[in-house]
């Protein structure tokens, strides 16, 4: 029997890419040949993310695309969109299958005996439903892979359907993340990255904790880094920073999410900290590991958000000693607290709030850059070609090049930074 060919597109986090993976991975030993999404396929399966309204938009867009192209081919949506808004995905008359949270993982179950034009299927569980944690690491790459570690969320931010989307907070065994780890140690990645919703909130079911799993992750033979994904400020305590600091294989690179520099809307948004508990998280950080890369991700235009608002949140960002920002404009989700609030920013001043914090991020990514030239640090290299060069990044997230070479792909050097080239990187010299 000819084997099927099924393509994937991910959309969205982290998270979903591992998840996409695994997925993958599971019908290629069920007999599916897994092809580009560009190429013509049997089988187009769409992994959605509802984060904002353009991620809804993006899986509308790309799911009417494919069924122009290919009308033969079965359509699957899967994932946070889906969850949260099959209606919205049947609506367009074209998907086939549209599976939820929990059961995208049985996706080989579904296509087994569908055929194109059969009645659309529709399998989405109330999300209280989604309590089961299903484990899951990308494996295309030779250079690094996402490790699900945590999945749900129990945080009421106003703004955020994530938790309509995934459900509770829920993590596995240490015991089984170091399995895992072990595996993909085994197909010689060098470095793996630690993903979830919420990941600081690992163990809170199993009477474990983060920072047990962080210890017993950095005795793990074969990987040379593991790399700790977006930590909640308030999770991310003294103790995890000082471990990293002694650590011989977790990065010193954290990536913060602070939202609001304005404690006004922070308390809109629900968040469970403050901007001064924030600073002590940077002061802590820039104290132990001083050449730590920090990254902030920062919401604009949240309602309410007064010039005022934005001013704070701006100047508390360029004070801070932090490596870039991920900036997010507002956008209303349905179901969440935030879509009633009065008082919603215009988007043209969104438009313009977002363009100076965009500014405000590159120049603390050069003011970090700039600071490093004679420094040494151990970077790791992609396959990805371009004018002869090749890239890479340090543990502290610094994007490095050098001159290509194909026996550097996958591999950790020990480089010499030096300047700042055009394309906004830093030249390196490996020195081993």
């Amino acid at each position: 029997m000819k084997r099927k060919n099924i393509a994937y597109f991910t959309l969205g986090c982290k998270l979903n890419f591992s998840e996409t993976s695994y997925i993958a991975k599971k019908l290629e030993e069920e007999g599916y040949n897994q092809v580009s999404f560009n190429q013509k396929a049997d089988y187009y399966v769409i992994h959605t993310c509802t984060v904002t309204q353009a991620a809804d938009r993006k899986s509308r867009q790309l799911i009417r695309k494919i069924s122009r192209k290919n009308p033969e081919a079965v359509i699957v949506a899967m994932g946070c969109y889906a969850q949260v808004k099959p209606e919205e995905l049947t609506s367009i008359g074209v998907v086939d299958i549209i599976l939820g949270t929990a059961e995208k993982f049985n996706l080989g179950n579904y296509l087994k005996n569908y055929k194109k034009g059969q009645p659309h299927i529709i399998s989405i569980n109330p999300i209280e439903k989604a309590n089961s944690f299903n484990p899951a690491y990308s494996g295309s790459e030779r250079t690094r892979s996402f490790l699900k570690i945590q999945d749900g969320c129990d945080y009421t931010c106003t703004y955020c359907t994530i938790p309509l989307a995934r459900g509770k907070s829920r993590s596995p065994y240490i015991k089984d993340i170091i399995s895992q780890a072990k595996i993909i140690a085994g197909k010689g990645v060098k470095e793996i990255i630690l993903t979830g919703v919420n990941i600081g909130d690992f163990g809170k079911l199993t009477g474990e904790s983060f920072l047990d799993l962080l210890k017993k992750l950095d005795k793990v033979q074969g990987i040379n880094r593991f790399r700790i994904s977006s930590i909640e400020p308030n999770l991310l305590e003294d103790d995890i920073i000082n471990f990293v600091t002694r650590s011989n294989r977790i990065a010193p690179h954290f990536h913060i999410p602070l939202q609001s520099g304005s404690d006004r809307i922070l308390k809109l948004m629900q968040r469970r900290y403050t901007t001064d508990l924030f600073q002590k998280r940077i002061s802590s950080i820039r104290k132990t590991l001083p050449e730590a890369g920090i990254g902030i991700d920062v919401i604009t235009g949240f309602p309410g958000e007064t010039d005022f608002d934005f001013t704070q949140t701006y100047e508390f960002l360029d004070q801070l000693d932090i490596s870039y920002l991920h900036i997010f404009t507002y956008s209303d989700r349905i179901n969440t607290k935030a879509v009633i609030m009065k008082d919603k920013v215009d988007p043209a001043i969104k438009e313009k709030r977002s363009k100076l914090l965009h500014k405000l991020s590159e120049k603390k990514r050069i003011a970090f850059y700039s600071n490093q030239p004679g420094k040494i640090a151990s970077a790791l290299f992609e396959a990805k070609k371009y004018n002869g060069r090749m890239s890479g990044y340090t543990g502290n997230y610094i994007k490095v090049e050098k001159p290509f070479d194909i026996n550097d792909i996958g591999s950790v050097l020990k480089v010499r930074l030096l300047d700042i080239n055009e394309n906004g990187n830093v030249n390196v010299e490996v020195i081993e």
